[in-house]
């Protein structure tokens, strides 16, 4: 067959173009993402991207000079500490084995997220690393698995870090932490210095991270026989502003805790200063300990006993994996391990 009848039936940049009612120079723009166009104009090139399954050409790119391979990484909120870590990794990994990496933050928009990735499929990204946990129903697999599939069909790769897995089949590299089993260890560690009623500040009650977070709060009592109060478990989200939010309404209503735990250094942070701010001191009057092990956990005053996480390995193993230099099968899934680091801010009841 020759290379003129293989590309045959293939869509062009014209018809891209003709079907939006733009120019061929706009549905460049729009794909190239150096360029701003309006909203409205990005939505019309996008549904006649995906209505004729068009990819550009890689040639084409090479010819224009801009076939640098090229890393996409998409992230809820890169001002997380926690997500700037793995950014990080992802970038510097990306850099070292000659890609461009490209950063997307989507501030929870599911339609800004799918236009990504399909002007990274039409690019013919090498891979696109998908991070931070979801809400898993239905509609987010269904959705998730329609994005590997698409990336697939490119000669893309889809990766989930921490995100929910899809199941047996998908074409997705999957790379985790062990969440559930850092909650663990650290709620274990505070109930061996003698609390009985930890208060539990953690995220979205539909979040996976989250959910990972409290399963382990509650197996760790319940591996010692107890079983924590309903009131004792809060949700909000993953920041300083609900960490504060949460332990000054824990404290208005009286409830009767020895020690903090929060699903997030950042939660913690916010926590510290509500309860400064209504005179008690930590330790020495609640405990209290965190989750990520961020950089500024260790200058907190008390430095914050939390759980380490690798955030930083997963964004370069990430990179790795999905450029197949790891020597793991592709749609291998990845666990990495998670560790308490004791510090000042969590001590024994009664001391």
């Amino acid at each position: 067959m020759t290379r003129k009848s293989e590309d045959a039936g293939r869509s062009t940049i014209r018809d891209v173009a003709s079907r939006a009612g733009v120019s061929a120079s706009t549905v460049s723009r729009v794909l190239g993402g150096v360029y701003p166009v309006s909203s409205a104009t990005r939505t019309r090139v996008m549904r006649a991207v995906r209505e004729l399954d068009y990819v550009a050409d890689a040639r084409a790119k090479a010819v224009a000079g801009v076939g640098t391979p090229t890393l996409a990484f998409v992230l809820e909120d890169i001002t997380g500490p926690s997500f700037a870590l793995m950014a990080h990794g992802v970038e510097r990994e990306a850099t070292r084995l000659g890609h461009l990496c490209l950063v997307c933050s989507t501030e929870g928009d599911v339609r800004h997220e799918l236009e990504f990735v399909e002007m990274m499929r039409a690019q013919r990204a090498a891979a696109v690393i998908l991070v931070g946990g979801a809400a898993d129903t239905a509609e987010y697999r269904e959705r998730t698995r329609r994005m590997a599939d698409s990336l697939a069909s490119a000669g893309s790769r889809l990766v989930l870090c921490g995100r929910p897995t899809l199941g047996p089949g998908a074409p997705v590299t999957v790379i985790e932490y062990d969440n559930e089993g850092g909650a663990y260890a650290l709620v274990a560690h505070v109930l061996a210095q003698g609390h009985r009623r930890v208060l539990f500040l953690g995220g979205k009650a539909d979040h996976t991270t989250a959910q990972g977070r409290e399963r382990g709060y509650l197996a760790a009592h319940r591996a010692r026989g107890l079983e924590p109060e309903p009131e004792l478990l809060l949700h909000g989200d993953f920041t300083r502003d609900s960490g504060h939010r949460l332990m000054r309404g824990a404290l208005k209503d009286g409830l009767d805790f020895t020690a903090v735990v929060a699903a997030t250094d950042m939660v913690a942070a916010g926590a510290l200063t509500a309860l400064h701010e209504a005179g008690l001191e930590v330790p020495r009057d609640v405990s209290l300990a965190g989750y990520d092990d961020i950089p500024f956990a260790r200058d907190l005053h008390p430095a914050l006993t939390t759980v380490h996480v690798p955030y930083e390995e997963l964004g370069r193993l990430a990179v790795r994996t999905a450029l197949g230099r790891t020597g793991e099968a592709p749609d291998e899934h990845l666990l990495l391990g998670t560790h308490v680091v004791v510090r000042d801010s969590v001590a024994a009841t009664g001391s």
